[in-house]
């Protein structure tokens, strides 16, 4: 019973929530009491997951279109009158040690244009709500969670673009945390690693020898699989109700996938040193 209703009475926004871990985030807060509003670009996705769960409503919106988000906001508080939790998941993806989509860029492959599509989408969109939810979550004394990326920490080669997005995600969450605090609202970012995703099952899909490409994936991790899109879910969870004295937390949700030594060169960048011996 306890599980149902940790977050109950709330009112909980999340973007990008029509499948993988945007739909189990959804799930997660209804499943704990909370009234959910969702919005993504996949319309039929959205709705059917709003058919299926009761306490969802889904409203159809791109997040780099302002006037989709105030909308977001305004249709959740004509319905519930408040607003205790903004999930920022929308976001293009890159998967973390097979990066197909986009494809691997070398930093002179990248155009401004490119960098900028994927601005608007990671980073504005995720501003732009936040500044659109802020004076009700003050009111509230509620709180903010971005879904950024391991790699906005650790960084990833062949991929400067989509990791200079996500790292700026981790930036602006500990940034507005300290900004909040004087409001009791609380900011906190989940980065993921490698979760296993309908993105992810489509991506391996389509290489050459999609066995190796998911064992690959499978093996980055020390735990010796990948993460569901559920564990993501569950820290969202967590954060909103439980952390209450957490902002400004990263919490990485990567099965270790950064912990440790490993080989980060090949043989044709080696440098001779000369190995000094006592």
């Amino acid at each position: 019973m306890a599980a149902v209703t940790r977050y109950s009475g709330k009112v909980v926004v999340v973007t990008g929530g029509s499948r993988g871990i945007g739909a189990a985030i959804v799930r997660a807060f209804v499943d704990s009491g909370a009234q959910v509003v969702f919005c993504d670009k996949d319309e039929a996705g959205g709705r059917a997951l709003e058919q299926e769960l009761s306490g969802t409503v889904f409203i159809p919106g791109d997040v780099t279109q302002e006037g989709d988000l105030q909308a977001l906001i305004s249709e959740t508080l004509s319905r519930f009158g408040h607003l205790d939790c903004v999930v920022n998941n929308a976001g293009y993806r890159l998967i973390l040690c097979f990066p197909l989509d986009p494809p691997p860029q070398l930093p002179e492959e990248t155009s401004a244009e490119s960098f900028r599509r994927l601005l608007e989408v990671n980073l504005l969109g995720t501003y732009t709500l936040i500044k659109l939810a802020l004076p009700h979550l003050r009111k509230s004394r509620g709180n903010v969670i971005n879904i950024s990326s391991l790699v906005g920490s650790v960084g990833q080669s062949q991929a400067l673009t989509y990791v200079a997005t996500k790292g700026a995600v981790t930036a602006m969450t500990k940034a507005l945390a300290l900004d909040e605090s004087q409001y009791g609202v609380r900011v906190n970012c989940i980065s993921p690693g490698n979760i296993w995703t309908p993105l992810w099952r489509e991506l391996a899909a389509s290489t050459s020898d999609p066995r190796a490409t998911i064992l690959e994936g499978t093996l980055a991790q020390p735990l010796g699989r990948m993460g569901q899109p559920v564990e993501v879910a569950a820290a969202a969870v967590f954060l909103a109700s439980e952390a209450t004295f957490c902002t400004g937390l990263e919490l990485l949700v990567t099965g270790g996938a950064e912990l440790g030594y490993g080989r980060k060169a090949n043989r044709s960048s080696l440098v001779e040193v000369p190995i000094l011996l006592p």
